[in-house]
Protein backbone atom coordinates (compact mmCIF):
# COMPACT_ATOMS: atom_id res chain seq x y z
CA UNK A 1 0.00 0.00 0.00
CA UNK A 2 1.47 3.48 -1.05
CA UNK A 3 -0.18 6.95 0.00
CA UNK A 4 0.45 10.11 -1.35
CA UNK A 5 -0.72 13.60 0.23
CA UNK A 6 -1.12 16.45 -2.37
CA UNK A 7 -1.62 19.31 -0.50
CA UNK A 8 -5.18 18.83 1.23
CA UNK A 9 -6.06 15.12 -0.20
CA UNK A 10 -4.62 11.86 0.02
CA UNK A 11 -5.16 8.86 -1.92
CA UNK A 12 -4.01 5.05 -0.99
CA UNK A 13 -3.12 3.13 -3.89
CA UNK A 14 -3.45 -0.51 -3.40
CA UNK A 15 -1.33 -3.14 -5.87
CA UNK A 16 1.00 -1.22 -7.43
CA UNK A 17 4.36 -2.33 -8.42
CA UNK A 18 5.73 1.03 -8.55
CA UNK A 19 4.13 4.31 -7.46
CA UNK A 20 6.03 7.99 -7.07
CA UNK A 21 5.50 11.79 -6.87
CA UNK A 22 6.65 13.18 -9.99
CA UNK A 23 5.66 16.71 -10.25
CA UNK A 24 8.55 17.33 -7.99
CA UNK A 25 12.06 18.37 -8.72
CA UNK A 26 13.18 14.75 -8.98
CA UNK A 27 12.24 14.39 -12.46
CA UNK A 28 14.76 17.16 -13.30
CA UNK A 29 13.04 18.93 -16.25
CA UNK A 30 10.63 21.07 -14.49
CA UNK A 31 11.93 24.02 -16.25
CA UNK A 32 10.66 22.91 -19.39
CA UNK A 33 8.22 19.89 -19.10
CA UNK A 34 4.98 19.74 -17.10
CA UNK A 35 4.43 16.77 -14.83
CA UNK A 36 1.29 14.61 -13.31
CA UNK A 37 1.50 14.13 -9.64
CA UNK A 38 1.59 10.79 -9.58
CA UNK A 39 2.88 7.88 -11.75
CA UNK A 40 1.69 4.39 -10.63
CA UNK A 41 2.82 1.22 -12.40
CA UNK A 42 0.18 -1.61 -11.90
CA UNK A 43 0.94 -5.05 -13.06
CA UNK A 44 -0.66 -4.71 -16.68
CA UNK A 45 -1.04 -0.93 -16.81
CA UNK A 46 0.26 2.54 -15.80
CA UNK A 47 -2.03 5.39 -14.01
CA UNK A 48 -0.83 8.80 -14.39
CA UNK A 49 -3.01 10.74 -11.55
CA UNK A 50 -3.41 14.51 -11.48
CA UNK A 51 -4.95 16.82 -8.64
CA UNK A 52 -6.43 20.29 -8.60
CA UNK A 53 -8.26 21.36 -5.23
CA UNK A 54 -9.71 24.77 -5.65
CA UNK A 55 -11.93 23.70 -2.59
CA UNK A 56 -8.88 23.59 -0.30
CA UNK A 57 -9.75 25.16 3.65
CA UNK A 58 -6.49 27.69 2.73
CA UNK A 59 -8.02 28.73 -0.54
CA UNK A 60 -9.05 31.77 -0.78
CA UNK A 61 -12.66 31.95 -0.83
CA UNK A 62 -13.41 32.82 -4.08
CA UNK A 63 -10.46 30.32 -5.74
CA UNK A 64 -13.27 27.39 -6.24
CA UNK A 65 -16.24 29.83 -7.78
CA UNK A 66 -13.68 30.67 -10.61
CA UNK A 67 -12.17 27.25 -10.83
CA UNK A 68 -15.23 26.07 -11.62
CA UNK A 69 -15.98 28.85 -14.55
CA UNK A 70 -12.46 28.11 -16.03
CA UNK A 71 -13.21 24.04 -15.53
CA UNK A 72 -16.63 24.62 -17.45
CA UNK A 73 -15.30 27.04 -19.98
CA UNK A 74 -12.41 24.60 -21.38
CA UNK A 75 -9.64 27.17 -19.91
CA UNK A 76 -7.94 24.53 -17.38
CA UNK A 77 -7.78 21.70 -20.52
CA UNK A 78 -4.48 22.99 -22.24
CA UNK A 79 -2.69 22.44 -18.83
CA UNK A 80 -4.11 19.41 -18.48
CA UNK A 81 -3.10 18.30 -21.54
CA UNK A 82 0.12 19.11 -21.16
CA UNK A 83 0.88 17.58 -18.15
CA UNK A 84 -0.31 14.16 -19.62
CA UNK A 85 1.64 14.79 -22.61
CA UNK A 86 5.01 16.08 -21.20
CA UNK A 87 4.57 13.16 -18.64
CA UNK A 88 3.88 10.56 -20.90
CA UNK A 89 6.98 11.89 -23.29
CA UNK A 90 9.35 11.87 -20.48
CA UNK A 91 7.96 7.66 -19.28
CA UNK A 92 8.12 7.03 -22.57
CA UNK A 93 12.20 8.34 -23.19
CA UNK A 94 13.12 6.33 -19.90
CA UNK A 95 11.63 3.14 -21.20
CA UNK A 96 8.40 3.08 -18.89
CA UNK A 97 5.45 3.51 -21.00
CA UNK A 98 5.39 0.12 -22.25
CA UNK A 99 1.71 -0.69 -20.68
CA UNK A 100 -1.43 1.22 -21.68
CA UNK A 101 -1.70 4.82 -19.54
CA UNK A 102 -5.14 6.18 -18.01
CA UNK A 103 -5.14 9.78 -16.99
CA UNK A 104 -7.16 9.93 -13.77
CA UNK A 105 -8.01 13.64 -12.68
CA UNK A 106 -9.15 14.50 -9.75
CA UNK A 107 -10.87 18.02 -9.56
CA UNK A 108 -11.85 18.40 -5.57
CA UNK A 109 -15.14 20.43 -6.57
CA UNK A 110 -17.97 19.13 -4.59
CA UNK A 111 -20.72 21.14 -7.25
CA UNK A 112 -19.36 19.62 -10.79
CA UNK A 113 -21.59 17.69 -11.36
CA UNK A 114 -21.54 14.41 -13.96
CA UNK A 115 -22.76 16.15 -16.87
CA UNK A 116 -19.82 18.65 -16.02
CA UNK A 117 -17.56 16.29 -15.56
CA UNK A 118 -18.42 14.30 -18.76
CA UNK A 119 -18.02 17.74 -20.72
CA UNK A 120 -14.37 18.01 -19.21
CA UNK A 121 -13.58 14.59 -20.12
CA UNK A 122 -14.87 14.39 -23.44
CA UNK A 123 -12.82 18.10 -24.30
CA UNK A 124 -9.83 16.45 -22.68
CA UNK A 125 -9.98 13.09 -24.85
CA UNK A 126 -9.78 15.28 -28.03
CA UNK A 127 -6.86 17.45 -26.98
CA UNK A 128 -4.58 14.77 -26.09
CA UNK A 129 -5.78 12.98 -28.38
CA UNK A 130 -7.56 9.59 -27.12
CA UNK A 131 -8.15 8.05 -30.69
CA UNK A 132 -4.82 9.38 -32.78
CA UNK A 133 -5.40 10.75 -36.21
CA UNK A 134 -8.58 10.96 -37.81
CA UNK A 135 -7.94 8.83 -40.30
CA UNK A 136 -7.78 6.07 -38.14
CA UNK A 137 -6.52 4.73 -34.75
CA UNK A 138 -2.66 4.15 -33.51
CA UNK A 139 -1.90 1.08 -33.52
CA UNK A 140 -0.25 1.98 -30.25
CA UNK A 141 -2.21 4.68 -28.78
CA UNK A 142 -0.73 7.45 -26.56
CA UNK A 143 -3.46 7.15 -23.85
CA UNK A 144 -5.66 4.39 -23.39
CA UNK A 145 -8.34 6.02 -21.26
CA UNK A 146 -8.94 9.36 -19.47
CA UNK A 147 -11.28 10.25 -16.62
CA UNK A 148 -12.12 13.40 -14.67
CA UNK A 149 -13.87 12.65 -11.51
CA UNK A 150 -14.63 14.71 -8.49
CA UNK A 151 -13.97 13.00 -4.85
CA UNK A 152 -17.65 11.45 -4.65
CA UNK A 153 -17.52 10.18 -8.18
CA UNK A 154 -13.78 9.31 -8.17
CA UNK A 155 -14.20 7.17 -4.93
CA UNK A 156 -17.30 5.46 -6.24
CA UNK A 157 -15.31 4.96 -9.56
CA UNK A 158 -12.17 3.66 -8.24
CA UNK A 159 -12.58 2.30 -4.37
CA UNK A 160 -9.62 0.62 -4.73
CA UNK A 161 -7.98 4.44 -4.98
CA UNK A 162 -9.60 5.93 -2.33
CA UNK A 163 -9.12 9.61 -1.77
CA UNK A 164 -9.47 11.28 1.15
CA UNK A 165 -9.54 15.41 2.22
CA UNK A 166 -7.44 15.50 5.39
CA UNK A 167 -9.19 18.71 6.99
Amino acid sequence: MTVFTEGNLQIVINGALDARKFDDASHGLSHCMRAVDFVVELADHYLFIEFKDPQHPMAPAQAAADYRRQFQSGQIDEELKYKYRDSFLYEWASGRADKPIHYLVLIALADLDDSDLLVGQDRLEQKLPLLGPSGGQWPRPIVHSCVISNIDTWNRRFPQYPVTRLL
